[in-house]
């Protein structure tokens, strides 16, 4: 069977044309092995490309454990220009993910997504952090001395505590720059941080604008540990998000074939 491995950022997935339904993605057990650094080809998560009545396609996100994920906002761009390079869209797509319609666009160049999230109209306020849904739940903390955080067990400490255990949460690490951003993220399902979450530097520009009081159009650079990322949106004012979206590079690494 033949795979694509793409990535945005620095979050990298394994992309699989199932439209003919041949890969079993009830094997969680294959799903883990293929992304797997040491005994597969390596990845983040992996997605599967299949037909949808009404959509240009569907896209359904696996975590690197295998199970199905909740949207992965970087893999929303892969698919896009994986689904370019099938030939199945052009410049402008609309598909179906777990958290309902996107629209999408690609530019001829540069392999540039812009991709359109769901609209956000609750954020949990706390002293010290924020929480938000923005296709996948988010925990956003501001800190200072970023570049020397232990990431993997102050973002692990806060998805396993007692409120999120079950149901698990990703966790975002911010601090303000010169312009926009610094963004590190400990993603559930990976279990680990990665280069570059999408829906978590979404969640992060979003909850920004909030703690500063920004209202109206918005354009917020981030910086992740794997490249630039852009989030364009309006604020209402009140916590309520419209027209957000997620802009940045998505490339094909290689492509092979496992048995």
């Amino acid at each position: 069977m033949k795979f694509f491995k793409y990535q945005g950022a620095g979050n990298d997935f394994v992309l699989i044309d199932n439209r003919k339904q041949q890969f079993d993605a009830d094997d969680t057990a294959l799903v883990a092995r293929l992304c797997d650094r040491r005994f597969g080809i390596g990845a983040d998560g992996l997605m599967l490309l299949q037909e949808k009545e009404g959509y240009d396609f569907e896209m359904l996100y696996y975590n690197a454990d295998g199970n199905l994920g909740s949207m992965c906002g970087n893999g929303g761009r892969c698919i896009v220009s994986f689904a370019k390079h099938l030939g199945i869209i052009e410049n402008k797509t609309a598909f179906l993910a777990v958290d309902g319609e996107h629209e999408a666009s690609i530019s001829d160049m540069a392999d540039w997504v812009s991709l359109k999230m769901i609209d956000v109209r609750d954020i949990e306020t706390y002293d010290e952090h924020y929480v938000l849904n923005t296709g996948s739940p988010h925990y956003v903390q501001l800190v200072d001395k970023l570049t020397g955080l232990d990431v993997f067990h102050a973002g692990r400490a806060i998805r396993y505590n007692d409120t999120y255990r079950q149901a698990g949460i990703n966790v975002n690490f911010v601090e303000a720059r010169d312009k926009g951003y610094a963004v590190r993220t400990y993603e559930r399902g990976v279990e680990d941080e990665t280069l570059a979450c999408g829906t978590g530097v979404t969640a992060v520009a979003l909850a920004m604008a909030l703690h500063h009081n920004q209202v109206g159009n918005i354009n917020t650079p981030i910086k992740a540990m794997g490249g630039d990322l852009n989030i364009r949106f309006t604020h209402l004012g009140n916590g309520i998000f419209e027209n957000i979206y997620l802009e940045g590079p998505a490339k094909l690494v290689f492509e092979g074939s496992f048995s």
